[in-house]
């Protein structure tokens, strides 16, 4: 009975993640934003090497709320934007979106700690706390319901930044439509670059969990894990390599 009842309960919190990630698309007139106020904010309060400075995002909170409120008013379509403009839209909405919800609950060790205590909610990603045109996201629903599901990019995972450690740095520029391609790629050099995130070797390569986690996204691509670090790796990781995977620090990116 007991197990009975512990399926029950995994099976309805998969039915939970899974309809929170079903996100339909939008009708909507809007047109495509700039992120110049996200640039300014990244640029005063972001390191080079990723560091959040989330105590002057505090005292900056007005310019931080006036691109929130940008992004809650112009929701990306297929009639109007391009396919960059959508997806940079997405990256920075998430990045902003995250850095919102951390200094609204700061301080905190971790994004993690967040709670709020609503019921059948897993954890910090789940929770609906912004509107897009009077549509109610979280971050799972950009992430996984938007993002992943509507663009076959795996470099969004060097992009996304989740307000960790162990994530890949959150970069000190907004994600624009005509230097994307640009940005993607740095983020996926640097962050594999990163010895804090990865340690490639040649014959023992350590890796993040975002290579395990996320395989399937990176193998849509037509080439496996080690052949995929290769393209942005200067060591080359050899074929047969055993790849292990490093313990993922959720300390704040602070």
């Amino acid at each position: 009975m007991k197990l009975f009842t512990f399926i029950v309960l995994i099976l309805t919190f998969s039915f939970l993640f899974l309809g929170a990630c079903a996100v339909n698309k939008v009708e909507s007139n809007s047109k495509p934003i700039t992120h110049e106020l996200w640039d300014t904010l990244v640029q005063t309060h972001v390191s080079s090497d990723g560091k959040v400075d989330y105590k002057n995002f505090i005292k900056d909170s007005l310019r931080l709320n006036s691109y929130i409120n940008l992004l809650s008013a112009n929701h990306p379509n297929d009639v109007n934007w391009s396919t960059n403009e959508r997806l940079a839209f997405w990256i920075n909405a998430y990045n902003a979106f995250t850095i919102k919800l951390v200094i609204d609950h700061y301080p905190t060790k971790s994004i993690k700690d967040i709670k709020k205590g609503i019921p059948f909610i897993n954890d910090v990603w789940e929770i609906n706390f912004f509107k897009i045109e009077g549509i109610s996201y979280n971050l799972n629903d950009i992430e996984h319901g938007i993002i992943r599901k509507r663009f076959t990019e795996p470099r969004i995972h060097a992009a996304c930044n989740c307000a960790s450690f162990s994530c890949p740095k959150l970069r000190n520029e907004a994600f624009t439509a005509e230097k994307l391609e640009e940005q993607l790629d740095e983020q996926m050099r640097s962050f594999i670059k990163n010895k804090t995130k990865n340690l490639v070797d040649e014959d023992n390569p350590k890796l993040s969990k975002i290579f395990r986690w996320y395989a399937g996204d990176f193998k849509k691509t037509g080439v496996s894990i080690r052949k995929y670090i290769n393209q942005y790796s200067e060591i080359k990781i050899k074929k047969g390599a055993d790849i292990d995977y490093l313990s993922y620090n959720w300390a704040l990116n602070e």
